[in-house]
């Protein structure tokens, strides 16, 4: 949920142990994201860190490939925990798409190469890792995690917005999370303009075509085809990038480029329009700002998503409480861990 070349923190709910625990103690978790795969593994019950990984998500093949790639991200954060992935209790996995729990499957994971249909996600890393394993929607798990561990703590009620390759939603409510039908929190596919832009879901005017980074990337690849300067393009060759990560992204505002200027500044007030309609519906304590792009703009950006948010809330008198995620950019993948029971 947040992209290749950012940086690493490390939460303060989660530092490196210092010896490391037996086996059965030990569990796994993977984010999977649209630019990058977060692989950690953690002391169970504490979720304190005790090894990482990170691996670029591949932009080619189809789902065995990316299922390929979480196994070998698994794989050397176990290692680097002196483990190996079969004497893990088990593995968590957030993913995006339609995640079937029960069955251990994911379809229509639009951000990843070719994964349309479903596959059966849980039963291929279970074959390469050789523990069980087991799935959750990716911004639910950061969710679940930022309520128990991070900045959600405090509160019975938020609302988690994930801003990073899409715009991922997550909801608890009266203190338990809540998953609707399998389909709820997809804040991104709210429609915030009416026959607007193209969504990469598919349909027009979703918030996620306005905030995603993947649908601000071809938006800027469209403008600069037309004429419009960006030095966004150059910035992603220059650091060995082939999409246009959230670095990328902060590296063009910080030389004031005038594209992505705009195209973040739209991005703002799309998350405020779309983020105060769910706001107006549920009436939620709180609301944690996530996600690769998310985290990597920081508060200030929080700021400003907070007061893009202000002039659609009915409520304005009493607005919710508006927070950068905790765990930062852990927080997929300790949410991953702690869906190991």
């Amino acid at each position: 949920m947040s992209d290749a070349d950012q940086q690493q923190p490390a939460p303060a709910t989660a530092p490196a142990a210092t010896q490391t625990p037996p086996a059965t103690a030990a569990v796994g978790g993977i984010d999977l994201g649209g630019t990058k795969i977060e692989a950690i593994v953690a002391e169970a019950g504490t979720y304190r860190v005790l090894g990482g990984a990170r691996h670029p998500t591949p932009t080619t093949g189809g789902p065995a490939d990316v299922a390929n790639a979480m196994a070998a991200a698994l794989t050397e954060a176990a290692k680097a925990a002196s483990l190996t992935p079969a004497q893990l209790r088990g593995v968590g996995v957030g993913s995006p798409g339609t995640v079937d729990a029960q069955n251990g499957t994911v379809a229509r994971a639009d951000n990843l190469p070719g994964w349309y249909a479903s596959f059966p996600l849980a039963a291929a890393l279970h074959s390469a890792l050789g523990t069980d394993i087991s799935l959750g929607n990716d911004v639910g798990v950061a969710t679940d995690a930022e309520f128990v561990l991070g900045a959600g703590k405090p509160y019975s009620s938020l609302l988690g917005v994930f801003w990073g390759t899409g715009v991922g939603g997550g909801l608890i409510l009266e203190r338990k999370p809540w998953h609707g039908r399998g389909g709820a929190g997809e804040i991104g596919h709210t429609v915030i303009v009416q026959g607007g832009r193209h969504c990469p879901c598919g349909r027009r005017g979703c918030l996620e075509a306005y905030a995603g980074r993947a649908a601000m990337e071809n938006r800027a690849r469209k403008l600069q085809k037309k004429g419009h300067d960006t030095i966004l393009f150059e910035l992603a060759a220059e650091h060995n990038r082939d999409r246009l990560t959230s670095g990328i992204w902060e590296r063009a505002l910080e030389h004031h480029d005038k594209l992505a200027t705009k195209l973040i500044d739209r991005a703002v007030l799309a998350l405020g329009a779309g983020i105060a309609s769910a706001v107006n519906l549920l009436d939620v304590e709180a609301v944690i700002i996530g996600g690769g792009l998310g985290v990597r703009f920081g508060e200030p950006y929080r700021e400003r998503i907070a007061a893009a948010m202000q002039p659609h809330l009915f409520n304005d008198a009493r607005p919710p409480a508006v927070h950068l995620a905790g765990l930062g950019d852990l927080g997929g993948a300790i949410g991953a861990a702690l869906l190991v029971k």
